[in-house]
């Protein structure tokens, strides 16, 4: 069974056991998430949401917090000849699905 979720203004088609990072969720490392916002759940009878399923839900627990990868930007105006660099790390959660009920 599979199912579609949405959290952080992104979808993500998950798997129980599956791992994976999202925008900064509140809470510790190995505190339980439940997500109510299921799109589609997959599997012998598929059920579509309009515009979610009712009654789905996906239970997952935090793995850890942390920041991503590091993007760097720069600005650059020529006839001032003035320059400006700047970085930014994203605030992420990893986590692990547990359950997905339908």
């Amino acid at each position: 069974m599979y199912a579609v979720i949405r959290t952080g203004g992104k979808q993500y088609r998950v798997a129980e056991k599956d791992t994976l990072v999202v925008e900064k969720l509140d809470g510790a490392e190995g505190d339980t998430v439940v997500i109510d916002d299921v799109l589609f759940v997959g599997g012998d009878a598929p059920v579509f949401g309009t515009p979610t399923v009712a009654g789905a839900k996906v239970t997952a627990t935090i793995v850890s917090q942390g920041k991503g990868k590091k993007i760097n930007g720069i600005t650059y105006i020529k006839v001032k000849n003035h320059q400006r660099h700047y970085g930014h790390r994203q605030l992420e959660t990893r986590l692990r699905i547990d359950s997905i009920a339908a």
